[in-house]
């Protein structure tokens, strides 16, 4: 299947959001988080968005994020190019200061769609930013979307924590979609980025249908996103879809169930990597005179990516399912 673009990912939103279901949108901070999520998406058909974030990116390419970008765009091209279903990239939470790597995903033309972040910046600057970044891409003629955020969201993200949140009004939201002509927009709703319960949410759903309601009445088909969905229950999921969201971030419970299963597969495999009580801890000549060594077997990376990947692609199979994305794929 060709990897998508953005106006094919259009298309998938507008049928979620018309048919009464949603993607969960993948962050992907490791390449056997990517190729897990692509089993998964096939294993149940359905469509796949993953994004990467500025950090992840500069991760990847040695501390420049626009190298890395365009590693990881070209592993997600190639691994779209042999799924089964729709793949599509979207570059999250790119501060709209950072003028440079705004414009560097833009050129690249990689990413499906990209998320520009001035929700920190007073209504009028976010508005004057998103609307630039809007523009930037219709002029180049980039088949791709832009997110925007509106309203704030508490928690860690990106090595930056925001302490309160202020729900999206929706009114205000109207105004932000005419003057700006974003495509998909992001309210704040009570969700947190980063570990947190659902319980201990001030969830408000409600919001969510109050600005789609608004939009609607407007004449404005967009589609809403929520960010910092890993702490949601499942009934907390079925609520918010039912209010016209058609794409919930996820990236904290991928992190968490990398480290999980990497954690657990070293504890049962601990004595073929781990010496002995007794034995020299001889690295450096890696156990050439002892009469123990490791077992390669266990411990080529290999072995413990085999499970994260699983692991990921069960997760993955998991929460499409809960969205309703799951049989839904435009491509089988």
């Amino acid at each position: 299947m060709p990897y998508s673009r953005g106006s094919e990912l259009s298309t998938v939103y507008d049928r979620a959001r018309t048919s009464g279901y949603g993607f969960v949108a993948s962050n992907i901070t490791e390449t056997n988080i990517l190729t897990g999520l692509v089993r998964g998406a096939e294993r149940v058909d359905s469509d796949l968005v993953v994004q990467v974030k500025r950090d992840t990116a500069a991760f990847a390419g040695n501390g420049d994020p626009v190298t890395g970008l365009d590693i990881l765009a070209t592993h997600v091209e190639k691994l779209g190019e042999d799924a089964d279903v729709g793949v599509f990239l979207n570059v999250d939470h790119v501060p709209a200061d950072d003028r440079a790597f705004l414009e560097s995903c833009i050129a690249s033309g990689g990413p499906s769609s990209l998320m520009v972040d001035a929700s920190h910046e007073p209504f009028e600057e976010n508005v004057s930013r998103t609307r630039d970044m809007v523009e930037m891409v219709r002029n180049r003629e980039q088949d791709m979307l832009v997110e925007a955020e509106l309203g704030m969201i508490k928690g860690l993200e990106g090595g930056v924590e925001t302490t309160e949140a202020y729900y999206t009004d929706p009114e205000q939201a109207v105004e932000f979609v005419d003057r700006t002509g974003v495509d998909l927009l992001a309210i704040s709703i009570g969700t947190e980025h980063g570990v947190s319960k659902g319980r201990d949410l001030e969830l408000r759903p409600d919001i969510a249908r109050d600005v789609g309601q608004a939009l609607a009445d407007h004449g404005l088909e967009t589609p809403l996103v929520v960010h910092g969905s890993s702490g949601l229950s499942d009934s907390q999921v079925g609520d918010l879809l039912s209010t016209g969201v058609c794409k919930l971030n996820k990236n904290t419970r991928y992190q968490y169930e990398f480290a999980r299963t990497a954690c657990e597969f070293y504890r049962e495999h601990e004595s073929s990597i781990l010496p002995p009580e007794g034995v020299d801890d001889d690295r450096q000549g890696f156990f050439g005179d002892a009469e123990w060594s490791p077992n390669k077997r266990e411990f080529t990376p290999h072995r413990v990516c085999r499970e994260v990947q699983d692991r990921i692609a069960d997760v993955m199979a998991e929460v499409a399912t809960l969205s309703g994305s799951a049989g839904e794929s435009l491509y089988v």
